[in-house]
């Protein structure tokens, strides 16, 4: 029923329990997981051109050591993945991911970390009403074990 499952990622402290999820979920249907980080091209609206690039640079950073985080940890379970780098608006990304890349579920959190908590909540309902399969979400209070 599954078999590519997209998790997408911030990097917050609380993505490592939903990783946890998404990773458990993928090893046991035998399911290779997308993991996916988005760059927050809004975030560029209010700054001055000539800080856009570095600031960029940053963010992809940022991003690249978040997926592959991530990636590390689902091979350590022996699930295969992939991982991608995209820029935009993260609701629209992922969307666009899940139907790019032929998804059958993703695994995402609720929220992020408490700076980010409106800007990620509001990523994960929009991903629930738009998404054309199953989101399971997990809350920071979820621990994995």
């Amino acid at each position: 029923m599954y078999e590519t499952i997209l998790f997408p990622t911030d990097g917050s402290d609380h993505s490592t329990t939903v990783a946890d999820h998404a990773i458990d979920v993928a090893a046991t249907r035998d399911a290779t997981l997308h993991v996916l980080s988005v760059v927050d091209d809004r975030a560029f609206l209010v700054l001055d051109e000539d800080r856009v690039e570095r600031v960029r640079e940053d963010l992809e950073a940022t991003s690249r050591a978040a997926v592959d985080e991530a990636a590390t940890r689902a091979a350590d379970r022996g699930v295969e993945t992939v991982t991608a780098v995209d820029t935009g608006h993260p609701a629209e990304c992922i969307v666009d991911y899940v139907a790019t890349n032929d998804v059958d579920l993703v695994v995402m959190g609720t929220s992020g970390d408490e700076y980010e908590r409106n800007v990620v909540g509001s990523v994960s309902q929009r991903v629930v009403r738009e998404a054309p399969v199953p989101v399971t979400t997990v809350g920071p209070s979820v621990r994995s074990e």
